[in-house]
């Protein structure tokens, strides 16, 4: 992207937006003295080039795995440094669209001001609403650089549970499901094993992963197979695929490269003792009572994600048991086939939107972006005896932190 012309117009919108704002700048500074405005204007200006140089160079810069934290770090502080600028121009454009109807009304006299602007005691219309401006896009900015720390801030959530059908022997079983581990994000093992002691501190009696245990190839997990083979349960570690983990995001060198990477994942899997589930399900027993895990590979009914599951396959022989989990990476999923075709799956697992990694949760009130693309993106969803949980997310991608949405652990407590 970075040598065609969609990306040099964009360069020439930051250069337009930074002209636009600065204006602003030039307004609230004017009761400064000489020395604070010039300090200001210079300032800003050296904070724009400097994000201008470093987004065009970027791209030809060679970071090691470790350091892609850092390569992410930079893009997206470039990255809210512009949206803040954006947001802020928002309230400098109300403000010059009020200046130009106020100037069209004079020249056709509609009306004649008794006071100016300039006249009135106390701070101006256009400089109370560059101050809004200013404040509003600073706090984004803010926010953004807050969420770097709350990468590996992870939250435990728990959650009961309740079915009519449940087997009596089944009432009280705690699941832990968690969900995007994102190997290839991580730069912090310590961060990491803290959240697998965690989970180990909850006893749980079954743990249910849900998909993208790495970003892009299997290798990435070589640092992190020993902390995620702790992970164990009385009644297994089950684990299904997502979209990452089919290698669909990096350009092999031929299909069987790609085919042969699926093979490790699916071996790293193996080998830290979980039972991955390929379009099949499991039988639970406890007692006499028994219930069926079901897993599919990922499927996706929003923009081109891979449709790879099976649900047929795996709910075939499933009739006789009266409770069903299913594990599935796309929340999506739910409402496309599940909900329609197998109204026998009494609760689902996803992952898969990670809740965007930013926007607000407050008791009784939740708020994402991502609500726009999904339905369900976070939580506990219900339709009539029917229940989907989406998890929130382990790790991380692309953007290196998380505002209001942070990582999780969730304990579904049956009953």
């Amino acid at each position: 992207m970075r040598n065609t012309k969609f990306w040099w117009f964009l360069i020439g919108v930051m250069i337009l937006l930074d002209v636009y704002v600065f204006q602003a700048v030039r307004l609230i500074t004017l009761p400064a003295s000489p020395r604070v405005r010039t300090f200001v204007h210079v300032t800003y200006w050296v904070v724009s080039a400097a994000c201008l140089i470093l987004l065009i160079i970027l791209p030809y810069i060679k970071f090691s795995h470790d350091s892609w934290i850092a390569r992410s770090t930079i893009f997206f502080t470039i990255i809210g440094v512009f949206f803040a600028k954006a947001i802020a121009a928002v309230f400098f454009l109300v403000d010059d669209i009020r200046r130009l109807i106020q100037w069209a009304s004079l020249k056709l006299g509609w009306y004649t001001p008794a006071l100016t602007d300039a006249a009135t005691p106390g701070i101006t219309r256009s400089a109370f609403l560059s101050w809004t401006g200013m404040v509003f896009g600073g706090s984004l900015f803010g926010t953004l650089l807050y969420g770097f720390g709350n990468k590996y801030r992870y939250q435990l959530n728990r959650v009961p549970v309740s079915f009519d059908n449940l087997p009596e022997a089944f009432k009280g079983l705690k699941i832990v499901h968690i969900s995007d581990i994102h190997s290839g994000s991580f730069n912090d093992k310590k961060a990491v094993a803290k959240g697998v002691e965690k989970i180990m501190r909850e006893n749980p009696d079954l743990i249910l992963f849900t998909g993208d245990l790495v970003n892009n190839t299997a290798d990435e997990m070589d640092e992190y197979r020993e902390i995620f083979s702790q992970l164990s349960a009385p009644m297994g570690v089950y684990s299904i695929l997502g979209n990452h983990d089919y290698g669909e995001y990096v350009k092999w060198h031929t299909p069987e490269e790609k085919a042969a990477n699926l093979e490790a994942l699916k071996k790293v899997h193996a080998d830290m003792g979980w039972r991955l589930l390929m379009n099949e399900h499991v039988v639970l027993e406890r007692g006499e009572d028994r219930i069926a895990i079901l897993g599919v590979e990922n499927w996706g009914a929003k923009a081109n994600f891979p449709k790879y599951g099976k649900l047929k396959e795996a709910h075939a022989g499933t009739d006789v048991y009266p409770f069903k989990i299913l594990m599935s990476h796309d929340p999506s999923h739910w409402d496309a086939e599940v909900r329609k075709e197998y109204t026998d799956i009494d609760l689902m697992l996803s992952g898969h939107t990670h809740g965007m990694q930013f926007g607000v949760e407050l008791p009784g009130f939740k708020w994402s972006p991502v609500q726009y693309i999904y339905d369900q993106w976070a939580g506990l969803y219900d339709d009539g005896k029917q229940k989907l949980y989406v998890n929130r997310g382990y790790g991380f991608l692309a953007y290196p932190g998380r505002v209001g949405i942070l990582p999780e652990i969730t304990v579904l407590e049956l009953g």
